[in-house]
C-alpha cells in the first residue's frame, strides 16, 4: 500500500505548532522526515504522517492491510462489500481525522487559554509569546506510562532511543517505508513475557528494565482489563470514550486526579513525577504538574522558591510548588506549564527568532485605547517541490479534493505567529 492523499486542517501556527509539540518531551515516537518537514508516527496501528504551514495542519496516513488498527472505527463505520473504494477511503480518512483531534487535543481554543495565564501571571506573558502552539497529547495511557519509567534521570534524545527499542523489538509491525520500519508501541502483554528484562538490560535499559517488566506483569496479570484508563479525567477520556462531567476543582486537585496519582505509585518505577506526566499527558488531569529538575529551576528562578522552608526538592517542597502553579494557573495548570518547561530548554534557543513587541495608542474624547501587538518569528522548513493533492477539512462542509497543481516554496518559510491584547481606560477614572 501506498499512503493515502493529503488532507488538510485549518488550525493557525498560534494553536498548534507540531515542531515544538512533537519535540518537547511529551511524546517520544515521532520521528521527522528532515527533507520534508514531516513528523510519522504509528497511532492506533496505522502509521500516520503530519506536516504544517502558517495556515493548515496537513496529515496522511499508510495503513498495511495484515496489521489492523489496535483501536477500529465502530461497527457502523466499517466498510461493506457494497460500498465503493473511495466510500471507504473516506470512512478511513474520517477516523484518522477523529485519531489527530483527539490526540493533537484540538477541542480546546489555545488562544483564550494563553490570554488567562497570561493575565494571571506577568512571567507566563513574558514568556508565552515565544512559545505559541503547544498544546498536551493526548497520548495512550500504556505508552506514557512505559515512556515516564524510562525518563528516570535521563535526557529526551536517549528515553527517544529506548521508546524506538521497545517499539521495534516488541511492538506490532506495520510498515517499511524509505528502509525504516515503524512498529506501533508494545503492549502490556507483550513487555511481561519471557526474558523481557534480561532482554531490555542488553539493550541498555539498565536498572529501567525490571521496572518495566513489573510494571508490565503488573498492569496485565494483577489489575483488571482497562485499569489503567479507568483512571482516565472523565472530562478527557481514552480515545473511543464518551467525555462525562467531572470533580470540583479543589486546590490539590480534583479527587479523582489524587486518586489516580496514588494508583500509579503502586507501580514499579512510578514516583511523584512520573505518576504526574502520566496523569497529564496519558490520562487527561490538566492540573497535574510534574516538578522535575527544570520546573523546580523555574520555581527558584521566577517564583521565589528555594528559600526558608523550601531550600530542595523535598516532597513537601514538590506538593507546594504544584500547589503553587495551581493556584495560579486553574485547572490546566499542567498545560501552562508545559509552556516553561519548553521554554527552558536549550534545544529551541536556536530557533527562536526575534519576538517584536508594538504599543499603538489611540485617544479620543472619553478615553484611551492601548494595543500591544507580540510578533515572534519562527522558521519552518518546505520541501523545495511537492505535489499538492489535498482535502480541506472545513468545519460543517464534505471534504473538497484539490489535485494536478504543483507548488513550488523556499527552502525555509518564515512564520510570524501574533498575539494582540487591547486595553481602554476611561479618561474619567485616570482624574
Amino acid at each position: 500500500m501506498a499512503f493515502s492523499d493529503w488532507r488538510k486542517l485549518p488550525v493557525s501556527l498560534s494553536e498548534l505548532c507540531i515542531n515544538t509539540t512533537l519535540r518537547c518531551g511529551q511524546s517520544f515516537r515521532w520521528h521527522n522526515i528532515a527533507e520534508s518537514e514531516e513528523w510519522r508516527c504509528v497511532l492506533y496501528g496505522r502509521l500516520i504522517s503530519l506536516k504544517q504551514d502558517s495556515s493548515c495542519l496537513y496529515y496522511r496516513t499508510y495503513q498495511s492491510r495484515s496489521s489492523p488498527s489496535l483501536l477500529t472505527p465502530p461497527a457502523s463505520e466499517l466498510p461493506s462489500r457494497a460500498q465503493s473504494d473511495t466510500e471507504s477511503s473516506d470512512i478511513e480518512d474520517d477516523h484518522t481525522l477523529r485519531i489527530i483531534k483527539h490526540y493533537l487535543n484540538l477541542s480546546s481554543n489555545l488562544g483564550d487559554l494563553y490570554a488567562q495565564w497570561s493575565s494571571d501571571d506577568p512571567n507566563f506573558k513574558k514568556k508565552a509569546p515565544q512559545f505559541t502552539g503547544i498544546r498536551i497529547l493526548r497520548q495512550d495511557a500504556w505508552e506514557a506510562l512505559v515512556s515516564f519509567i524510562c525518563s528516570s534521570n535521563n535526557n529526551i534524545s536517549r528515553i527517544s532511543q529506548m521508546v524506538e527499542k521497545l517499539c521495534l523489538h516488541y511492538g506490532p509491525f506495520v510498515a517499511t517505508i524509505e528502509g525504516r520500519a515503524y512498529h506501533d508501541f508494545p503492549t502490556p502483554e507483550a513487555l511481561a513475557g519471557k526474558d523481557v528484562e534480561g532482554n531490555l538490560r542488553t539493550l541498555g535499559f539498565g536498572y529501567r528494565a525490571k521496572y518495566i517488566y513489573k510494571t508490565a506483569a503488573m498492569v496485565s496479570q494483577e489489575r483488571e482489563k482497562g485499569w489503567l484508563d479507568g483512571l482516565s479525567n472523565p472530562e478527557s477520556p481514552a480515545f473511543g470514550i464518551e467525555a462525562k462531567p467531572g470533580d470540583e476543582m479543589k486546590p490539590e486537585g480534583r479527587q479523582g486526579y489524587r486518586d489516580a496519582h496514588e494508583s500509579l505509585l503502586e507501580l514499579q518505577g512510578v514516583g511523584p513525577k512520573v505518576a504526574d506526566c502520566v496523569c497529564l499527558m496519558g490520562l487527561g488531569w490538566g492540573e497535574s504538574v510534574p516538578v522535575d529538575t527544570h520546573v523546580w529551576q523555574i520555581a527558584q528562578r521566577d517564583y521565589r522558591f528555594g528559600k526558608g522552608s523550601h531550600k530542595s526538592l523535598t516532597k513537601a517542597t514538590y506538593d507546594a510548588v504544584a500547589n503553587h502553579f495551581r493556584k495560579l494557573w486553574g485547572q490546566e495548570a499542567g498545560w501552562a506549564q508545559s509552556v516553561l518547561f519548553t521554554a527552558n530548554l536549550r534545544s529551541f534557543a536556536d530557533r527562536l527568532a526575534a519576538t517584536k513587541v508594538k504599543v499603538a495608542v489611540k485617544e479620543d474624547d472619553s478615553e484611551i485605547e492601548i494595543k500591544t501587538e507580540v510578533t515572534t518569528s519562527v522558521a519552518l522548513t518546505a520541501p523545495k517541490h511537492e505535489d499538492v493533492n489535498v482535502k480541506v477539512e472545513e468545519p460543517e462542509s464534505k471534504p473538497i479534493k484539490k489535485t494536478g497543481k504543483k507548488r513550488k516554496a523556499t527552502p525555509e518559510e518564515v512564520i510570524h505567529a501574533s498575539t494582540s491584547e487591547t486595553r481602554r481606560i476611561s479618561k474619567r477614572l485616570r482624574r
